[in-house]
């Protein structure tokens, strides 16, 4: 830069100005701003899209396919997923504001064909289990609309990661992510060998078959196993380790083979162990469990003394403050949700810390098979509501909604 001199240069600041006033007055008024990285991020992880069912069709004896459209009133498109990704649905059910989480059983290509763009879940007949299952499985119909957001979650194939030969271990609505899977490799856009392993107990209740029998591809292998029937002519009893051993890639010690589990807590626990058995490298293994086990207090290590009936929860949002009554037999998130106080809610399973929270005061259980939070947040006593039983009266701070 070159120096005129000290009153040449300091008086140059109102020839600046005047330029710039001249470039104003010039200027266009049509906004013309873009963020292209911030149209990219709204349109790859978007705000809760208005979704529409679109068809409801009976898969199993017990289970429903819901297909969802983009509602006429949303000007969006869907977004972007991977295969085994999952849909966090809002659910107004009576007075309470809830959220479940359904892995999506359609595969991405089916959300990028423009105005035919879907996506789909699975729903099984919670009976007096599930109480967003059985909601949506009796009452969900063609024409409803709901809010989602997608996608979510990790439990897709990553080819830094994971090996090209693949082993899905499932067990009841838990083959909903690997169909999703098959369909995607079948299509040519996933690059990896899969062979799903879906454990049930009878061949009569085998979820989403015939969408799995439609699929035609040398890369994809599907094998029921069956507990429940003695004469059934295939592979019979539980997802052992004999049988996974059978159904992998050369030694399953050896890692050329990776392992996607997804079923009810009890199957993941049980395959688990097997994998154990193999010698598996823990990096080989993904699992997926939604939810919370359906009585606490049969976790080994739960306190079998001094929890009480009741209790109580002061919960801080900003200047706001509530008391409410709660249940250590229910979570801190389901306390929240009956008592009408939104609080964040997304995999319910204690992994993605949406539902984050600081627990200012009191005693809590947190089962060990879902403690997701990081080391630091253990260390400055914040918990995952969705997978934190309280033991004692609580006062725990929120986020604002």
């Amino acid at each position: 830069m070159k120096i005129k001199g000290f009153l040449k240069d300091v008086t140059g600041a109102s020839r600046v100005t005047k330029r710039r006033k001249k470039l104003f007055d010039e200027a266009s008024t049509t906004y013309t701003y873009s963020d292209p990285i911030r149209e990219v991020e709204e349109e790859v992880h978007p705000s809760p899209l208005l979704m529409k069912v679109s068809a409801v069709e009976n898969v199993s004896p017990t289970t429903k396919k819901f297909t969802f459209v983009p509602s006429e009133k949303e000007t969006r498109k869907l977004p972007p997923f991977q295969a085994g990704q999952f849909v966090s649905l809002k659910l107004d059910i009576g007075t309470t504001k809830t959220t479940r989480p359904y892995s999506i059983c359609s595969a991405p290509f089916e959300a990028r064909q423009g105005k035919d763009s879907f996506f789909a879940i699975a729903v099984r007949n919670g009976k007096t289990d599930g109480f967003a299952a059985n909601y949506l499985y009796s009452n969900l119909k063609v024409g409803d609309e709901l809010w989602a957001e997608l996608p979510c979650g990790q439990f897709y194939h990553e080819p830094l990661r994971d090996a090209t030969h693949v082993v899905a271990l499932a067990g009841g609505s838990g083959i909903t992510p690997f169909v999703s899977m098959a369909k995607e490799v079948a299509h040519g856009t996933l690059p990896i060998d899969l062979t799903i392993l879906y454990g049930s107990v009878s061949t009569k209740d085998i979820i989403l078959e015939k969408e799995l029998s439609e699929i035609h591809s040398d890369h994809v292998r599907f094998v029921n196993v069956i507990s429940g029937e003695e004469d059934y002519q295939g592979e019979k009893g539980f997802l052992s380790a004999e049988l996974i051993k059978k159904y992998s890639f050369g030694n399953p010690s050896e890692g050329k083979t990776t392992y996607f589990v997804c079923g009810p807590l009890p199957m993941y626990r049980f395959v688990k162990g097997e994998l154990e058995k193999l010698h598996v490298p823990a990096k080989r293994i993904r699992m997926e469990v939604f939810g919370a086990p359906r009585d606490i207090t049969k976790e080994q290590d739960y306190p079998k003394e001094g929890v009480p009936s009741k209790v109580r929860i002061h919960v801080l949002r900003g200047i706001q403050e509530d008391v409410i009554d709660a249940s250590p037999l229910e979570s801190v998130a389901v306390a929240l949700e009956r008592a009408g106080i939104p609080n964040h809610t997304r995999c319910r399973s204690g992994a993605c810390g949406y539902c984050r929270s600081e627990l200012l005061d009191g005693k809590v259980y947190i089962p060990k098979d879902s403690d997701g939070r990081r080391l630091a947040d253990k260390e400055n006593g914040y918990i995952h509501a969705c997978q934190t039983y309280p033991l004692s009266d609580l006062t725990i701070c929120i986020p604002i909604i």
